[in-house]
């Protein structure tokens, strides 16, 4: 199944790019999206414990099922005022 992946703020920087595309097993969850983002992009290693990461707009966590063309946003926290 093809996922459709948002980088945001230092997420983005990190990785390079502001969007990337990987194609995973069906039935696969966050949690093995989340291997496979840390296996391609070390340089995020230091925002992981950080990081939310939303499906479809709602956040979700590690155990939760992908479906085919999800949009999966790994997003950074907010600073600022």
């Amino acid at each position: 199944m093809k996922i459709r992946i948002l980088f945001f703020a230092q997420a983005r920087d990190r990785a390079g790019h502001a969007e990337q595309q990987i194609e995973l097993p069906a039935g696969s969850r966050v949690a093995d999206l989340k291997h496979r983002v840390r296996a391609e992009h070390p340089a995020l290693e230091p925002l992981w414990s950080h990081l939310a990461i939303a499906v479809d707009g709602r956040l979700v966590a590690e155990e939760a099922v992908l479906e085919d063309g999800a949009e999966v946003a790994l997003l950074p926290p907010v600073s600022g005022g």
